[in-house]
């Protein structure tokens, strides 16, 4: 079967595509260094001549409020109108768990509406939302320096190894659409300062982190449940002591 993957050379992208070749699939790794650009619609109708599956994993390379949205409204409707022309028959999405639940955070507003153009678009999809990746621990600790320390909230944080998610991804892409949002995290759960001064210490990183009710996660307030599933999610498989053993190797 072909399936085309938007965004086929990144952290996720690269994992999904080495998982869906091994299982025998013609798979096409599609990005801007290809030819195939989502935000200008190039290359898009030859890329997805044939495909039955179409996976979207693309990022903005800006995350400012405006930038952000522009990106994926503009890049959801060229690459929906591409798969409508092109007959593909399963459209699958990654996303992120609670992005309807902190509207003060520019990114999750900005999936938001990439999420409402693939539910009104009438091709059959899959919405896979998962929780922050191991692998950005260390960028969420930058972004929550204030006064010398890291200020992160209290709320329950369950992220999930890069591996885990291109498994889940690659699976989504392989069964029958949902029509719907599936949802994906890690196997810890704790409180978002706890899990990432687990990080900073494992990582030999001397700064201390402050437990603050009021910290912002890039923008949005972070409740106790903000960030993690409120129902039934797939689990993966691979714990933090796990993955940094790995990411040392």
């Amino acid at each position: 079967m072909k399936i085309v993957v938007i965004g086929g050379t990144g952290l996720i992208g690269s994992k999904t595509v080495a998982i869906l070749r091994k299982a025998g699939h013609d798979v096409l790794a599609a990005s801007p260094k290809s030819g195939i650009d989502t935000l200008t619609g190039a290359g898009l109708g030859e890329a997805l001549a044939g495909a039955k599956v179409v996976i979207d994993l693309t990022n903005s390379p800006s995350f400012e409020d405006n930038a952000v949205m522009e990106f994926f409204q503009t890049s959801g409707r060229n690459l929906l109108a591409a798969e409508a022309a092109a007959d593909v028959g399963h459209h699958v999405a990654l996303s992120i768990v609670g992005t309807d639940r902190t509207p003060e955070n520019g990114y999750f507003r900005a999936k938001v509406a990439q999420e409402k153009l693939i539910e009104a678009s009438g091709i059959p999809y899959t919405i896979v939302r998962s929780t922050q990746f191991f692998e950005f621990l260390g960028g969420i600790a930058d972004a929550g320096m204030q006064d010398g320390a890291v200020h992160l909230s209290p709320g329950l944080f369950q992220p999930i190894a890069s591996d885990d998610v291109a498994a889940a991804v690659a699976d989504a892409a392989q069964a029958a659409p949902k029509n719907g949002i599936v949802e994906i995290a890690g196997p810890e759960l704790a409180p978002f300062d706890e899990i990432v001064a687990r990080y900073l210490e494992a990582a030999g990183d001397k700064r201390r982190v402050v437990r603050d009710p009021a910290a912002r996660y890039f923008g949005g307030l972070v409740e106790e449940r903000s960030l993690v599933p409120l129902g039934d999610a797939r689990l993966g498989k691979i714990g933090f002591a796990e993955w940094f053993s790995r990411s040392r190797a």
